[in-house]
């Protein structure tokens, strides 16, 4: 499994795609599960900027995983809480994986700014935003340091550029952890 970190709107789920689909690999979107919910308590807590409860995501990722057993796995907007770092950690044995890297795309909180008003979702709120932006710092870094204690890589690459040269940035940290097989 490999798993995309980054601040809302830093290419997590374009660059997920392009590698599963170089390599046939599932890609696996907790964001983009839970937006196409019809659950009215999951859309007012998107709506409001809000992440959803640990519960709710790890019942829908778990049904998630549970279909591509045997699978190489890009796993995007999961963890977002050390809980659940431990929950991934804890479960590789149970779902059949094991987490091989950490890619955490850096971007600026201006450019994610510029970005997501772009875009025009209905979360895309400037306000919205600036408080997605807090929950993400405020919670990465406790994350990110517990895989790293459980002996899985965590690699940085910069998320402003061309997608093309981002994406090769980010296979260049895929061959050199062995993964492009």
């Amino acid at each position: 499994m490999i798993v995309f970190f980054g601040p809302v709107g830093a290419g997590k789920s374009v660059q997920g795609k392009m590698l599963g689909e170089r390599f046939g690999w599932d890609w696996i979107s907790t964001g983009n599960i839970f937006r196409a919910s019809t659950d009215p308590d999951i859309q007012a807590t998107l709506a409001a900027g809000q992440l959803i409860s640990s519960e709710q995501t790890y019942q829908v990722l778990g049904e998630a995983l549970e279909n591509v057993r045997h699978q190489q796995i890009i796993l995007d907007g999961f963890p977002r809480r050390k809980e659940q770092a431990e929950w991934l950690i804890a479960n590789q044995a149970a779902f059949d994986f094991t987490v091989d890297l950490i890619i955490v795309i850096d971007v600026a909180k201006d450019e994610i700014l510029k970005r997501l008003t772009a875009r025009g979702r209905v979360d895309d709120d400037a306000a919205v935003i600036e408080g997605r932006l807090k929950i993400y710092h405020d919670e990465v870094d406790p994350i990110l340091q517990y895989l790293s204690e459980n002996n899985v890589p965590v690699v940085h690459v910069d998320g402003v550029g061309d997608v093309d040269t981002i994406h090769g940035e980010i296979m260049e940290q895929i061959v050199a952890h062995n993964l492009d097989v």
